[in-house]
């Protein structure tokens, strides 16, 4: 039986830097295999984080929108062309022939989102996803081993989400025992995504920017963040007391699928929460803050960019001792 690792298990050593200034390293890196992006930070495709107001900040920031797939066609339509050329769409794997009719409207490509992304009709959805929109980027997942990886590449993924259970809201771990500590998960799909060349982005599990460079030094090429926008002021989460509470919850909730499909479905349990959290400010205030940390973090490991965060990343496991010796301690 091997060991496998959460964020919490591991450090980075800090490596020679001859880098002058915090604000030099490029934070440029690929979203998949032929769309490059200005910051490694991408909104999760969630109904209480992706708004209208939040995709116009990612954008201005260098990222790229995903709207998620639980809404109406109409709705997801009015996106894709008040965001023409600009945004992703999501589906599942049914309703093929909606999700063409949305790239055909514009949409830059399709995400195509399940909970367990590696079986036959997911390589099946984006083999035919690929016959008829040979162009459209096709992000896949969520997977969590390199297997996996290796598999929705080979159907024709330019992209593979990677995370099972790690999300603030999630409970699929808990449920049904299954899922890969996401550190583990993230640095073995990215031994085979060194080799195959196609982006991977880390999904779940990102607290603070401490995360988002372990994330991205182990191998990613952009990292995800669902509950952190949501709880921020332009996020699409429900709000309450004055704006100052938010409501995040997991698309695999009782509380959303009693909302989207007016109850669980029949032989099933619910593999997500629902919850309130402390509005944390501005979404660009966000950005800043995470964006900032990932600087420095690479002045730390002597990198100007993230390939070179990443050549250079030397991990040690850590005791659990680590976290507390790290935080503050005023008292």
């Amino acid at each position: 039986m091997r060991q496998a690792l959460t964020y919490d298990d591991v450090a980075l050593v800090p490596q020679f830097n001859n880098i002058p200034s915090r604000t030099e390293p490029s934070l440029e890196s690929w979203l998949t295999r032929k769309l490059k992006i200005g910051m490694p930070l991408l909104a999760a495709n969630m109904d209480t984080v992706i708004s209208y107001e939040l995709a116009e900040i990612l954008i201005a920031q260098g990222s790229i929108p995903i709207f998620h797939r639980f809404t109406s066609f109409e709705e997801q339509m009015k996106w894709v062309k008040h965001f023409a050329g600009k945004t992703f769409v999501s589906c599942g794997i049914q309703k093929l022939d909606e999700t063409k009719k949305l790239l055909d409207a514009g949409a830059l490509g399709v995400c195509i989102d399940v909970a367990h992304g590696h079986s036959d009709r997911m390589f099946r959805h984006i083999e035919e996803l690929k016959a008829s929109h040979p162009d459209a980027e096709v992000i896949a997942g969520n997977v969590c081993t390199a297997m996996a990886y290796h598999d929705l590449v080979n159907a024709g993924a330019d992209a593979v989400k990677v995370g099972v259970g790690p999300g603030a809201a999630c409970t699929t771990r808990m449920v049904t025992g299954f899922g890969i500590p996401q550190f583990t998960a993230v640095q073995d799909c990215a031994r085979i995504a060194e080799k195959l060349r196609v982006p991977l982005i880390a999904d779940g599990g990102i607290r603070t920017s401490r995360d988002v460079v372990l994330a991205l030094a182990a191998g990613a090429s952009t990292v995800m963040v669902g509950k952190l926008f949501a709880l921020t002021r332009e996020s699409a989460a429900q709000k309450r007391n004055e704006g100052k509470e938010a409501k995040f919850r997991g698309q695999a909730s009782a509380d959303f699928q009693t909302e989207f499909y007016g109850g669980l479905k029949q032989k099933t349990v619910a593999e997500g929460i629902d919850f309130w959290g402390r509005v944390s400010g501005t979404a660009e205030e966000l950005i800043d803050n995470l964006l900032g940390g990932v600087r420095s973090g690479m002045t730390y490991g002597g990198a100007r960019n993230i390939k070179e965060l990443q050549r250079k990343a030397e991990f040690v496991q850590v005791s659990p001792g680590y976290i507390h010796e790290s935080k503050p301690r005023p008292d």
